[in-house]
């Protein structure tokens, strides 16, 4: 259902019956830890123009797992991450 680099990917996939007996396939809530609880990669600052797929690109391999470095930081929002030059972002061990 979902590709193996998804966030949604490792979880466990349930089934809900409908009144008149038909099924729906959904995926089960994913919990996250706290950012600061995750294996730490490594610390960027964030300077003028950086881009956080660029950032994840470089330090990750990978542009679409800049949800993990959200996971890290305890935010939904991936722009937030990028908004203020000189915050310090974390960037985690990457998940498999």
């Amino acid at each position: 259902m979902f590709e193996h680099t998804s966030r949604y990917y490792n979880l466990e996939t349930a089934q809900y019956t409908t009144a008149d007996g038909g099924k729906i396939a959904y995926k089960r809530r994913r919990f996250l830890a706290q950012g600061q609880a995750m294996p730490l990669l490594q610390e960027v600052i964030v300077v003028e123009g950086d881009r956080l797929d660029l950032i994840t690109h470089n330090t990750l391999g990978d542009a679409e797992q800049f949800w993990q470095v959200c996971d890290a930081n305890n935010t939904l929002n991936p722009t937030e991450l990028i908004a203020e030059i000189g915050k310090t972002i974390r960037i985690p061990m990457p998940q498999v």
